[in-house]
C-alpha cells in the first residue's frame, strides 16, 4: 500500500465544509434573531455531564451541579454541549431538558475518545506505530461506531500535536516526532471518526488538538510556555492540523499554552490570524478545560469577566467547563466591550455544527437503546482491536535471533510488574474502557503454556517489594528463557504525567540487573506511552520489543509476536535516546555548522555532547522483523516535477512471508533557511512471500520540498535535492539525487 501525499495542502488551505445550503443558513438566522444574550451565551457554554455516568477522565475538579440542577440550566438555555458523559438513558434525559427550552435547540454530547469507547484499542503514539493510515482509518471508525452507539455526538480527538520531547506525557496522545507522519494520521482518523456523512448515526465529529504547538512546551513540561520562531510554527506544528481541516474535522480545541507569551484561548493572531484568515477554518473552536478561567493565572486577564472578554475576542467560540461565558458575555455586550457580531458569529458555528449533526431534525440521533445493546463491544470490534496491537509491537533488537522463541521451550519465566494484571493495559485516557475487559500477558501465555510458565512480579512499577526479587531470580536461574515485561504504569504517561527523566523506575533497573547476571537468555518486553531512555542490563538485553499500551488486547498480541505466530511490522514513531539530557530530539533536526566527524570520534569544537553520541539509540522510522528484506534499483526522475515517484524494488530474501515499511527521505543541499537533515515524505507498505519482489513507486513532487515562511506561504527553491529509501529508519538507506528546478 503506498501512502499518497495528496491530502496535505500545500500552499492552498480549504475549508473543512462546504457552505451550508440556504434553507439552513436561513435556520440559523431566525434562531439568533430571536435569542436572547442569555440564550447565546448558553450555546456558546460546554458544561461536565453530570445527568449520567462520567467515563475515566483525568480533569482536575471543579464545582459541579448536581443532575437536577444541570437539567434546569439544560431547560433555561444555558447550556450548548455537555462532555464526557455515556450511556443512551441519561443522554435522552438531557436531550428532552434541552427541548424543553424556550427555542428547543438540542444538545451535542461531547467526550475524550481518544483510543477507544468500551472496547480499548493502542494508545495513539502505538498506532502510529503501525505506519498505516488505512489502519488508523478502521480503528477510528470502529471507535465512532461504538462511541455514537453510547450516546456520543463528537470527540475531542485526534490529538495532532507534534511531539519532540519525551518527558512530555501527552506524546502517549499523538502520532510522534514526524510532520509528515502526524499529517497523514490526522487526515486518517478525521476521515474514520466522522465516515462520509456527519449526520450519520455512527458519525462523530473529530477535533484536532490543540491549536497550536502544544507539543513544544519548554523542558517536556506539562501547560508549559511554548517559545518558538514563527517558521517552526508554520512548517511543524500547522501541516498536521492541516491535513486534519482538509479531511473535513468539524471542529478545532485551542491549546492550554502561551504561544510565544501569549496564551492560545486569548491569541488573536493565532485563531482568528492563523485559523481562519490563513487557513479558512470554518468550524467551531473549543477552550480546552477552563482555559479562560485560566488566562487569570498566566497573568493575561485581570479577572473572570477579562478573561471571559480575551477569550471571545481572540476566537474562542466555546468555553469549556469554567462558565465564564454564561456569566459575563451578556454584560460585557451590554456595556460595548464584545461587539454582538463577534458573539453572533461564534453561535453561527455552533448552530452550523449542530445541523450538520442532524440534531435539529433528529435530536435523538445516536440516542439508541437498541444500538447501546448491538453495537459496543462486538467481536467484530475486539478481533480489529487485536490485530491494532500486533501491528504495532516493534522489534528493537534481536541478537542472535531469539525471536521467535520456539514452540517447544521447556520453561519460560515471565518476570516483572508489567506481567500481570488488567488495571494497566489501557494507558492514559481510556474513557469507557472501565470494565476491564483486558487480557493480560500472564494469561495469555498461560493459555499457550500451562504449567511450563512460571510468574514472578520481581518488584512493583516503582519500588521493591520484599522478598519478590529473589523469588524473580530465582525463576530466572531455572528456567530456558526469561521475559522481562517492564516499563511504565498507566498513570506514568498521557495529560499532567510529565517526567523528568525517561529511564525506567529505579526498582526495575534492579531487578534488570539481577535477571541478567543469571545468564538466562532474557528478552525484554517494554509498556510505555513514550520512547524511553534504555540503561545497562535492559539496553544489551539481546532482544528487545516495544509494546506501548496495547489496550484490551494486550497479551494475546505481544504473544503472538513472541512466538512467531505474527511478523512484527511497527516502526518506531519516535526516536529512543541514550539519555534524557538529549530531549528534545527528533531525527530531522537541522545542521549545525560545526557537525560531529562521520564516523563519530572524539574531537573538540564540533557539535557533540562528551557522554553521548549525536544520535538516538533507535531512530525514527527503526523496526526490525522475522524474515529479511532488501531494497534494489532506486530510480529518481533527474528533474523533480510537479508529479513524480521514486521507484525502488523490494526483495524478501527471508524464509518467512513478511510485511516492509519502506521510507523516503529528503533533504534539499543548499536553500534560503537551513534544511532539516532529513524530511520523510513519503511511505509504503508491502507483504511478500519468501523470494517474491515488488517494485514500488512513492509519489514524490516539487510541492514536497517547499520552504514555508513566517506567514505560512510555500515557495519551491531551485538546487540539488538527497533522497534516501530506507529500509528501516531515518539514519539509512540508499541514496540518489535529483533536482529542483
Amino acid at each position: 500500500m503506498i501512502h499518497r501525499r495528496s491530502i496535505l495542502l500545500h500552499a492552498l488551505a480549504l475549508p473543512a465544509w462546504p457552505a451550508l445550503a440556504r434553507a439552513a443558513q436561513e435556520r440559523i438566522e431566525d434562531l439568533l434573531a430571536r435569542m436572547t444574550l442569555a440564550e447565546k451565551a448558553g450555546q456558546l457554554s460546554c458544561f461536565s455531564d453530570t445527568v449520567r455516568p462520567l467515563g475515566r477522565a483525568t480533569n482536575p475538579g471543579e464545582a459541579a451541579r448536581d443532575a437536577d440542577a444541570m437539567l434546569a440550566a439544560i431547560r433555561a438555555g444555558q447550556v450548548g454541549m455537555l462532555f464526557n458523559g455515556h450511556g443512551v438513558a441519561g443522554a435522552r434525559r438531557a436531550q428532552r431538558a434541552a427541548l424543553q427550552s424556550r427555542l428547543g435547540i438540542p444538545l451535542v454530547f461531547a467526550a475524550d475518545v481518544i483510543h477507544g469507547y468500551e472496547t480499548i484499542f493502542p494508545i495513539p503514539l502505538a498506532e502510529a506505530a503501525a505506519f498505516d493510515p488505512a489502519l488508523s482509518e478502521r480503528v477510528a471508525r470502529a471507535v465512532a461506531r461504538e462511541a455514537t452507539a453510547g450516546g456520543l455526538h463528537w470527540t475531542f480527538a485526534p490529538m495532532v500535536d507534534v511531539a519532540r520531547d519525551q518527558r512530555w506525557g501527552r506524546v502517549a496522545e499523538g502520532a510522534g516526532e514526524d510532520v509528515h507522519l502526524g499529517a497523514v494520521l490526522a487526515a486518517a482518523r478525521v476521515r474514520g471518526f466522522q465516515g462520509n456523512d456527519l449526520s450519520a448515526e455512527d458519525a462523530l465529529c473529530a477535533t484536532p488538538k490543540h491549536f497550536a504547538g502544544y507539543g513544544a512546551v519548554t523542558g517536556g513540561m506539562e501547560y508549559g510556555a511554548v517559545d518558538m520562531a514563527p517558521t517552526t510554527l508554520q512548517a511543524v506544528h500547522l501541516p498536521p492540523f492541516e491535513a486534519a481541516f482538509a479531511a473535513g474535522a468539524g471542529a478545532v480545541m485551542a491549546s492550554f499554552t502561551d504561544v510565544n507569551g501569549v496564551p492560545a484561548t486569548a491569541n488573536r493572531p493565532l485563531l482568528t490570524g492563523i485559523l481562519r484568515d490563513q487557513l479558512r477554518f470554518a468550524g467551531p473552536c473549543v477552550s480546552d478545560y477552563a482555559a479562560d478561567r485560566e488566562l487569570i493565572a498566566h497573568g493575561a486577564a485581570a479577572d473572570e469577566a477579562d478573561a471571559a472578554r480575551r477569550a471571545i475576542l481572540a476566537g474562542t467560540d466555546i468555553s469549556m467547563q469554567s462558565g465564564l461565558y454564561n456569566a459575563h458575555l451578556p454584560a460585557l455586550v451590554a456595556d460595548g466591550r464584545v461587539p454582538i457580531a463577534r458573539v453572533d458569529e461564534a453561535v453561527r458555528r455552533v448552530l452550523a455544527l449542530k445541523l450538520r449533526l442532524g440534531l435539529f431534525d433528529r435530536p435523538y440521533r445516536s440516542l439508541d437503546p437498541d444500538a447501546e445493546r448491538t453495537r459496543i463491544a462486538t467481536p467484530a470490534t475486539r478481533q480489529l482491536a487485536r490485530e491494532a496491537a500486533e501491528r504495532e509491537i516493534v522489534l528493537l533488537r534481536n541478537e542472535g535471533a531469539v525471536l521467535p522463541l520456539r514452540a517447544d521451550v521447556s520453561r519460560i519465566a515471565l518476570i516483572g510488574p508489567c506481567a500481570a494484571g488488567v488495571d494497566q493495559l489501557d494507558g492514559p485516557w481510556s474513557f469507557a474502557g472501565y470494565r476491564r475487559t483486558g487480557v493480560d500477558l500472564a494469561t495469555a501465555l498461560r493459555e499457550r503454556l500451562g504449567a511450563r510458565l512460571v510468574v514472578e512480579p520481581g518488584c512493583a512499577i516503582d519500588a521493591p517489594v520484599a522478598g519478590s526479587l529473589a523469588r524473580a531470580v530465582a525463576a530466572a536461574r531455572a528456567a530456558d528463557v526469561v521475559l522481562l515485561a517492564i516499563g511504565e504504569g498507566a498513570d506514568m504517561s498521557g495529560e499532567a504525567n510529565s517526567r523528568s527523566a525517561i529511564t525506567l523506575p529505579a526498582a526495575q533497573q534492579a531487578l534488570a540487573e539481577a535477571v541478567a547476571a543469571t545468564g538466562t537468555p532474557m528478552v525484554v518486553v517494554l509498556r510505555h506511552g513514550r520512547a524511553l531512555a534504555l540503561e545497562g542490563a535492559v539496553a544489551d538485553a539481546p532482544a528487545i520489543l516495544a509494546t506501548w499500551f496495547l489496550g484490551c488486547e494486550t497479551g494475546p498480541a505481544i504473544a503472538a509476536i513472541l512466538f512467531g505466530d505474527r511478523e512484527p511490522t511497527g516502526r518506531l514513531p519516535v526516536s529512543f535516546p541514550f539519555a534524557t539530557g538529549q530531549q528534545p530530539w527528533s531525527y530531522d533536526r537541522l545542521p549545525t555548522g560545526r557537525p560531529p566527524p562521520d564516523p563519530p570520534a572524539p574531537q573538540g569544537g564540533t557539535g557533540r555532547w562528551r557522554d553521548a553520541p549525536d544520535a538516538p539509540r533507535y531512530a525514527f522510522g527503526h523496526g526490525l522483523g522475522y524474515t529479511r528484506f532488501t531494497l534494489d534499483d532506486v530510480t529518481v526522475p533527474p528533474v523533480l516535477g510537479n508529479a513524480g515517484a521514486v521507484r525502488v524494488t523490494v526483495r524478501n530474501r527471508g524464509a518467512r512471508r513478511g510485511s516492509h515499511v519502506v521510507q523516503l527521505y529528503v533533504r534539499q543541499r543548499v536553500a534560503s533557511r537551513a534544511r532539516p537533515v532529513r524530511q520523510l515524505k513519503g511511505f509504503a507498505r508491502v507483504t511478500l512471500d519468501p523470494g517474491e519482489s515488488r517494485t514500488l513507486a512513492i509519489p514524490l513532487g516539487r510541492q514536497d520540498l517547499a520552504i514555508v515562511d513566517e506567514a505560512g506561504v510555500r515557495q519551491v527553491e531551485p538546487g540539488t535535492v538527497d533522497l534516501w529509501v530506507a529500509a528501516s529508519a531515518s539514519d539509512a538507506g540508499l541514496h540518489a539525487t535529483t533536482q529542483l528546478a
